[in-house]
């Protein structure tokens, strides 16, 4: 039942474009962690001060490949975007809250628009569900019906 409550949705069609959106930059991030790693993986979380950047940077990037491949695929979507919602809160706060802090809020804005949009394209996620093409719907129905 409460697997049932986590996968169904009643949001439209049109919401696999939020998905995709939503997905796409994740699994991107999260594989360029692994190929680029000097610039976008443990290199950088070692610039900004994440700890273990060694071991931190390959967890997120495995978490941002799964769960970024899960929210493409609308397959327990819900509980996919939760730790991504976490994993771009952790980014707002080491990168862009230092920008605010030295160069402003307009600067702190144009940089962090993407975060934002991010974090906000997951939120929505959260509360509406995959929506009507997805895995989620094709199992809510199936569970429905069955």
């Amino acid at each position: 039942m409460r697997l049932k409550r986590l996968i169904e949705t009643q949001a439209p069609a049109a919401t696999v474009l939020i998905r995709l959106m939503v997905g796409l930059v994740f699994l991107s991030e999260g594989i360029q962690k692994f190929i680029r790693p000097d610039d976008v993986g443990a290199g950088r979380f070692a610039k900004i001060g994440i700890p273990a950047p060694e071991v931190m940077a390959p967890v997120v990037g495995a978490f941002e490949i799964v769960c970024g491949t899960l929210v493409i695929l609308g397959l327990l979507t819900r509980l996919a975007v939760i730790p991504l919602i976490a994993i771009i809160l952790v980014a707002i706060a080491t990168t862009k809250v230092p920008i605010l802090l030295r160069s402003g809020f307009w600067q702190m804005a144009h940089e962090a628009r993407t975060d934002y949009s991010m974090l906000l394209g997951l939120i929505f996620l959260f509360i509406v569900g995959a929506g009507a093409w997805s895995f989620d719907a094709r199992f809510s129905h199936k569970a429905r019906v069955g």
